[in-house]
């Protein structure tokens, strides 16, 4: 029988963290849209703790991880917890350790208080979203994400004639 646990990422993780990320984004097939690096993820996960990651574990082995970070909502009026990543590498699906992740981060928001958990999933990703609709997950109809980034981003600052 297999041993399940939980641990927070530290510093040390950050090539382990990358390894994740590469990986979903391979699932995803938006590998070549990663530019993120083990600096980076010091940097903005650890220096200025923008987010953190948890990892889920089968006999002490990394073997799925959750990036997330607190929003708000101002219509609840309390922070949630917004999920950026969920990944379980291959060879360790089926074995329920993307259940425990969700299942986990669901405490942790109970537990700090928030109002609630929101993450986004790619139309396509019909196991995924199977998986989140019979957790009790419910998607948000009428709303569509929208994005700024890299020159788009850049240009937009550019128009801002009031100084930061």
């Amino acid at each position: 029988m297999t041993e399940r646990t939980f641990r927070f990422a530290v510093r040390e993780d950050a090539d382990l963290i990358l390894s994740f990320i590469k990986g979903i984004a391979e699932y995803e097939n938006m590998s070549d849209e990663v530019v993120n690096s083990k600096e980076l993820i010091e940097e903005w996960v650890f220096d200025k703790q923008a987010a953190e990651v948890l990892f889920v574990m089968e006999d002490g082995k990394e073997v799925g991880f959750a990036l997330f970070f607190h929003n708000y909502s101002t219509f609840v009026g309390r922070s949630g917890l917004y999920l950026e990543d969920l990944f379980v590498f291959p060879q360790y699906r089926g074995r329920g350790h993307g259940k425990a992740l969700l299942e986990k981060l669901a405490k942790i928001a109970v537990d700090r208080g928030y109002g609630r958990m929101e993450w986004v999933c790619l139309d396509w990703n019909k196991p995924s979203i199977d998986f989140y609709l019979s957790e009790g997950a419910r998607p948000m109809t009428g709303w569509t994400t929208y994005r700024l980034s890299g020159d788009t981003l850049r240009n937009a600052a550019n128009q801002s004639s009031s100084p930061a």
